[in-house]
């Protein structure tokens, strides 16, 4: 087959570039070019950038690509860390995945569902009579409901340090300078408590079947349990996920305030309440793209790709991409009421095979807790007064600007 090569930036190298354009960068690029990627440098490395559910597709081909090296170290070390599932493949990948997986039945999300409506109610108490800003007030909810739901007891683990260290994780994972050394610190501290969490649970008898248990006792393919280090970090993967859902339950309170007529028409019902919740996802900026190095060699649209290329696909532009969705950039749950969305089109947690490709193991889990949020909204009756909704697309991940304001 021709190479028919990607068209080249003429730029040296674009790491500037994406960190002040955040979110933008790839699409407008693309849209320039007339094309569906490009080549260029970041942080001087050779690099090509995907969007589009043909390119999602063809990212993820289960072995055809690997996430190590695929990271920058400082990201790496925020949001995984060195033998975290993520950073796994083939065999060893699947079992540890299947660890994640297993834990994700329906008994443990609704458990989850109820933990979220307790702590909600027990903090929207305070609420009453008082202007909150829900960017503040959901990392503490959403801490208590992961420690809880992992088997750890809240009133006995300083809830509010591990809420500063999680949202620490999520919130410096793209920055440079202080707040991502910040960060460093911060999660070097939790994983502190996280090896002592484990420690505990191997020489105790924590709840049997709780995600800390599981994670504590597991044992890979060659029948050896993990390091203290590496079950203390699958622990914190577990944990920071579940805070970073507040990211979206802010953006779904933000949907509810910018689409007063989708609001109205929403059933508050299972289906409904899961239809809102994939198009806040769908359409709201969570993490830009997700990387991968090439493991077996391939062509995608005429381009061929060596063992070692790296690949940057554009998650928040596929998700908006017109191939998939009509009217793409326009809020409306409905359409995920119809047929099953384009195949590589809906991508706001990966996509691909949830057994065996890279695709977040805690989706349904995630899915599940907006789906609890977005009806505790809904009963909430909340306002909110006039502010600055605006979404900063170079911050990664944002807040609304205003942290969004609200009166219950």
């Amino acid at each position: 087959m021709r190479d028919r090569s990607l068209p080249r930036l003429v730029s040296v190298d674009s790491t500037l570039s994406f960190l002040r354009e955040g979110y933008d960068f790839v699409s407008r690029r693309c849209d320039r070019l007339g094309t569906d990627g490009f080549r260029t440098r970041i942080m001087l490395r050779p690099v090509t950038c995907l969007r589009g559910p043909a390119a999602a597709r063809a990212f993820y081909v289960p072995g055809r690509l690997s996430r190590r090296g695929a990271m920058p170290g400082g990201v790496l070390a925020l949001l995984q860390d060195k033998g975290s599932v993520q950073t796994l493949d083939g065999v060893a990948h699947r079992c540890r995945r299947l660890l994640f997986l297993s834990l994700m039945a329906d008994e443990r999300l609704r458990m989850a569902r109820r933990m979220l409506r307790e702590e909600w109610q027990a903090a929207s108490s305070g609420w009453r009579a008082r202007e909150i800003v829900l960017a503040d007030e959901v990392g503490p909810i959403l801490t208590r409901v992961a420690l809880r739901w992992c088997g750890i007891d809240p009133a006995e683990n300083a809830p509010q340090r591990r809420c500063e260290e999680l949202t620490a994780m999520i919130s410096g994972a793209a920055r440079i300078g202080p707040g991502h050394l910040r960060a460093r610190a911060l999660r070097r501290r939790a994983e502190a408590w996280a090896r002592e969490q484990i420690r505990a649970a191997r020489s105790g008898a924590p709840d049997p079947g709780t995600p800390l248990d599981r994670v504590a006792r597991y044992r890979g393919p060659d029948g050896i349990a993990l390091p203290r280090e590496v079950a203390a970090i699958e622990l914190l993967n577990l944990l920071r996920p579940i805070v970073a859902v507040g990211r979206y339950v802010v953006f779904s309170a933000h949907a509810m305030v910018s689409h007063p007529e989708a609001r109205a028409a929403l059933v508050p019902d299972e289906i409904g309440l899961r239809a809102w919740g994939d198009e806040v996802r769908r359409l709201y900026p969570f993490f830009p793209v997700i990387g991968g190095r090439v493991i077996e060699p391939f062509s995608h649209e005429g381009h061929r790709f060596a063992p070692g290329d790296w690949l940057l696909l554009d998650l928040y532009g596929s998700n908006r991409h017109p191939a998939a969705w009509a009217q793409a950039g326009r809020f409306d749950p409905r359409r995920h009421l119809g047929a099953p969305a384009t195949l590589g089109g809906f991508v706001p947690q990966g996509g691909g095979s949830m057994r065996v490709g890279h695709r977040c193991p805690g989706e349904a889990l995630t899915a599940a807790l907006l789906s609890e949020a977005t009806a505790l909204l809904l009963e909430s009756g909340f306002d909110a007064p006039p502010q600055d909704l605006s979404i900063p697309r170079t911050a990664i991940p944002p807040w609304p600007a205003s942290g969004l304001r609200l009166r219950l």
